[in-house]
Parts: structure tokens; sequence; C-alpha cells
């Protein structure tokens, strides 16, 4: 056996092997940067949906005010038990806000 017979049959499986471990690399790179782009989107999407809850929360506490003060409704404590009802999620919603900015300052 030849040194250029050896060289050549050693030469073309680790380069066959080479090919595809870089293409292997590749293809979990690009599943990667995917998977990064949908987490952050997600993210945010997440993140709208808490500004439209609180938004929401907020035009409904308005209205609720609002009709307390036409005279000649006659609300019959509803609106002060839908006030009340509205004010005590909107402290659970913020407490867990809180637990968890808290959790992910200290988990990373």
């Amino acid at each position: 056996m030849t040194i250029e017979t050896l060289l050549l049959t050693m030469g073309i499986p680790s380069a066959i092997t080479g090919l595809a471990i870089w293409w292997l690399k590749k293809y979990i790179d690009k599943r990667e940067a995917r998977a990064e782009e949908h987490d952050k989107n997600l993210e945010t999407l997440m993140m709208m949906v808490v500004q439209t809850s609180k938004a929401n929360n907020v035009l409904a506490i308005a209205t609720a005010h609002a009709v307390q003060r036409i005279p000649d409704a006659q609300c019959n404590g509803d609106m002060t038990a839908a006030l009340e009802k509205a004010s005590q999620i909107q402290q659970a919603e913020k407490d867990f806000l809180v637990a968890q900015g808290i959790k992910h300052i200290f988990t990373e």
C-alpha cells in the first residue's frame, strides 16, 4: 500500500464525516435561532395580553364609577361589589407579577 493510497483511504471518510458534522451543526444552529425567536415572540405576546387585561380592568372600573355617579342608576350595590372584586383581582395580578419578577431576578 502506497502513501497516496493510504492518504486517499483515510481522507475520504474523514471528509464525509466532516461534511456531515458541518451540516448537522448548521441545522442545529438554525433550529436554535428559530426557537429563540419563538420564545421572544411568545414573551411579547404574553406582555401584550397582560397590558390588554390591565387596560380592560381600568376601562371597566372607570365605567363603573361613571355609572355610580348617575343619579337615576339603581345599582343596588352591584357596582360596589363589582368594583371590590375588580380591586381584589388587580391586587392578586399585581402580587403574581411581582413574585414572578423577583423569581426571575434571582434565577437568571
